[in-house]
């Protein structure tokens, strides 16, 4: 390496430098849309069911108790995010793209939403419309068949580490990478019954990696040149958390048809869809498929209602 490419790298290292001290205005981007994984595009793409159902999620919780690992010093804050309830609602009406397979009751703010209805009913109460007559009662709350319930049950950190390195005449790079695992259990509980109809899990896997390069070089008898550059990514582990839970929601549709309790609108795409999804879970797919089940499933109701019928 000649003494002007040594220099010149050195200066262009030094305006990288720089730039990281400048404001922060100068790095600052626009706001985006959330991103769209792949597990998102498979719970789109569902086909249609037979007829929406009437869910209602009261709460998803954090439930490892966990907080963010840090070799160096006592870290508070959490390792996944507290936000599981609204992930999974958002989930839950992705499900199916515009031939929506929930209808999403509100249950996890239902004290907020009671005190604004008793708002509401006091001002019909006091009130008279413009032709004098009394305004028209609140309608009911719609009642949902079933209830999604679960959490975020697992989060192990540094469940693999590694890396590897190599040097020559003064110039290397090293790469190192860490694994986190998150787990996530959900359950679709018939309202009517009690009984629990479906339970699943996921799991989803959080890479971090680092990569770091080096360059060191006698410019001079008594002159060393050292030269440092690095980058490091996170997966982000709400992303993760996510993906867990979108994937858990595809694995209970397919799941609960496969077991006779909902269907698809579509039989043949129905049994592709299911079929997929057994092969994926144990690799070999049952002589006896969603095909042969039957039209009311165990988790009915005793007055002839399915579960997420919605009747009052």
């Amino acid at each position: 390496m000649s003494y002007r490419a040594v220099l010149a790298l050195s200066l262009g290292m030094l305006s990288l430098a720089a730039c990281g001290t400048a404001p922060a205005t100068m790095m600052a981007e626009q706001p985006t849309l959330g991103a769209r994984p792949q597990s998102t595009s498979e719970l789109v793409a569902l086909p249609a069911p037979e007829r929406r159902l009437d869910v209602a999620v009261f709460s998803f919780q954090d439930q490892t108790g966990q907080h963010r690992p840090n070799e160096n010093f006592a870290e508070y804050s959490f390792a996944v995010t507290q936000g599981g309830a609204s992930i999974l609602i958002n989930a839950l009406k992705e499900a199916g793209g515009q031939s929506r397979w929930f209808n999403v009751l509100e249950r996890n703010r239902l004290a907020d939403l009671l005190q604004e209805r008793q708002i509401i009913r006091a001002n019909r109460s006091e009130h008279v419309g413009p032709g004098g007559q009394p305004l028209p009662p609140l309608a009911p709350l719609r009642n949902a068949g079933i209830m999604i319930t679960g959490g975020i049950i697992g989060y192990d950190s540094n469940v693999l580490t590694g890396g590897a390195g190599a040097t020559f005449l003064g110039i290397g790079g090293t790469t190192e990478y860490r694994r986190d695992n998150v787990s996530v259990y959900l359950r679709a509980v018939s309202i009517a019954t009690g009984e629990v109809l479906v339970s699943v899990t996921t799991d989803k896997t959080i890479y971090s990696v680092a990569l770091q390069g080096l360059a060191n070089r006698y410019v001079g008898w008594n002159k060393l040149l050292q030269i440092e550059a690095g980058v490091t990514t996170n997966e982000p582990r709400q992303l993760a958390v996510r993906q867990a839970i979108e994937k858990a929601v595809y694995a209970m549709v397919a799941e609960g048809a496969e077991k006779g309790y909902w269907r698809f609108a579509d039989e043949a795409q129905g049994r592709a869809v299911i079929h997929n999804y057994l092969e994926t879970r144990d690799g070999q797919v049952p002589a006896m498929t969603a095909a042969m089940a039957p039209r009311s499933g165990p988790g009915d109701a005793s007055d002839g209602t399915r579960p997420g019928s919605g009747r009052s």
